[in-house]
């Protein structure tokens, strides 16, 4: 045999080596204990958060001002992002706070035979909170938790639970100020916590494919920290939003876009007093010129429908004498204002013609139309 051969065949065959010699390790040991019940066996992982552990900026006890509440915070991770009763949520967390701090419990399937136990555990622990707390919750993990259930012949434990689901809180009140309302994203920029080597939820069901096929769970190990992350930044969004909506105008918050998007759900529940006084103090506060442009439109139209004309005429005004989105719409109101209030059809028409070298629309034209004809109407002799 060649020399040269025989030193690439050596080569391979130690490479071959390593590779069988990785794989012949034994498993590593999964964290936690196997936990059985009388539907079977399933995995369970305990971990406790004490009070003095900090979360970003946040000490855990921050969460002492909601300790009272028999509140549950809930996560899954799953097979696949399209639901279904083909996916399965083989990983799910819970969390609550107790006299140590924050607790923290995830059930894990091991194989998806786990999983009648897994859920008859996780509806007895669930027994114990009046309020389910969830991110998204309402449109993806309790339907697919509660089909999950029917699958199983067991009765889903939501039905007692009131449910209060964050997202449509956060959005309302976050979406005017950041890109994105997406957990991790509010995590980093509300609560200052940088997660570093996080794993993208997108590969979350590929590595627990993995674990199935390999048995090994080291790939593994970052999702049961993803998930914790993310119930105990469920908990702290639990300790923000609730008393920001409940007391607004009390509320700690600051930023003009934060208090816009605050305004703007008060002004869709009617209550128009608060409204406006929280687009004010956005107004006053920093924020962008297209968000203080908006403001003062929303706040006009706001100040128009409480019948406050001095104060929805001042902010027309405002609007339209400055280059903004919204000018042409505030040259009409003007035109209103001074047509159908003051009677003063010659500045209602010139209001117009300002709207109209801006924006031209049915409605304008009509009402130039209309306006000059009353303009030049012949007025009544007088006798005397």
């Amino acid at each position: 045999m060649q020399p040269a051969l025989k030193a690439q065949l050596d080569f391979l065959r130690a490479r071959i080596a390593k590779v069988d010699a990785k794989f012949a390790l034994a498993p590593e040991p999964l964290p936690g204990m196997e936990v059985e019940t009388e539907l079977g066996r399933h995995w369970e992982l305990e971990r406790l958060y004490p009070w003095d552990h900090s979360h970003g900026d946040f000490p855990v006890s921050r969460l002492t001002e909601i300790a009272a509440q028999p509140w549950v915070y809930l996560d899954t991770e799953t097979t696949g992002l399209a639901g279904g009763t083909g996916t399965v949520a083989f990983l799910i967390g819970a969390g609550h706070l107790d006299a140590s701090g924050f607790r923290l419990r995830q059930w894990f399937l091991r194989e998806p035979g786990e999983e009648a136990s897994a859920l008859l555990s996780l509806s007895q622990y669930l027994a114990g909170f009046a309020k389910l707390v969830t991110y998204n919750g309402r449109s993806y993990d309790q339907p697919l938790l509660e089909t999950r259930y029917t699958l199983q012949r067991q009765r889903p434990p939501f039905a007692r639970l009131d449910h209060d689901d964050l997202l449509y809180a956060a959005r309302r009140l976050w979406k005017l100020r950041f890109d994105s309302c997406r957990l991790v994203e509010l995590e980093r920029q509300v609560l200052g916590h940088e997660r570093h080597g996080d794993v993208p939820g997108e590969l979350i069901p590929q590595l627990y494919f993995e674990f199935l096929r390999t048995r090994h769970p080291r790939r593994l190990l970052p999702v049961f920290e993803h998930n914790a992350l993310d119930i105990l930044s469920l908990a702290f969004l639990a300790a923000i939003l609730p008393p920001v909506f409940a007391d607004p105008l009390n509320c700690p918050l600051g930023h003009g876009a934060e208090l816009a998007g605050l305004a703007r759900w008060l002004a869709r529940e009617e209550r128009f007093d608060e409204a406006v006084q929280l687009y004010r103090r956005a107004i006053d506060a920093e924020i962008s010129d297209d968000l203080l442009f908006r403001s003062l439109w929303e706040l006009s139209l706001l100040e128009k429908r409480r019948e406050d004309f001095s104060a929805a005429l001042i902010l027309w005004t405002d609007l339209s004498q400055s280059r903004n989105p919204f000018r042409a719409d505030a040259y009409t109101e003007l035109a209103k204002y001074y047509e159908h209030r003051e009677k003063n059809a010659a500045m209602a028409l010139e209001c117009t013609l300002a709207a109209l070298s801006l924006a031209t629309s049915d409605e304008l034209l009509h009402r130039r139309s209309r306006l000059e004809a009353k303009l030049n109407r012949p007025r009544p002799r007088r006798l005397l």
